[in-house]
């Protein structure tokens, strides 16, 4: 399964950890934008990493799950590249 995740986190201490901990998982594409590909059973694994880290109060995530065309038909503009399976960690 491939997947974008976005989040808004107001401190930089847990916007920090969740930076760090998500760069295990995905590739990151924008300061707080992240993308790859996960096995399917591995996706609640993510979620519970996920949280444990942001405030339920005041913190955002959004997580989109692409189909294979949505991803190949994403459009890029500016200095965006696109990942590819190589340079994504693939987590299973």
């Amino acid at each position: 399964m491939y997947l974008l995740l976005c989040y808004d986190v107001v401190t930089s201490r847990r916007r920090g950890k969740l930076r760090r901990r998500l760069e295990g998982w995905l590739q990151p594409v924008q300061k707080s934008v992240f993308e790859g590909e996960i096995e399917s059973k591995r996706l609640p694994e993510l979620l519970s990493m996920v949280r444990g880290v942001v405030d339920h109060e005041t913190d955002t995530v959004r997580i989109y799950l692409l189909c294979g065309g949505c991803r190949h038909s994403t459009l890029l503009l500016g200095v965006a590249h696109r990942c590819s399976s190589d340079e994504a960690p693939v987590v299973v």
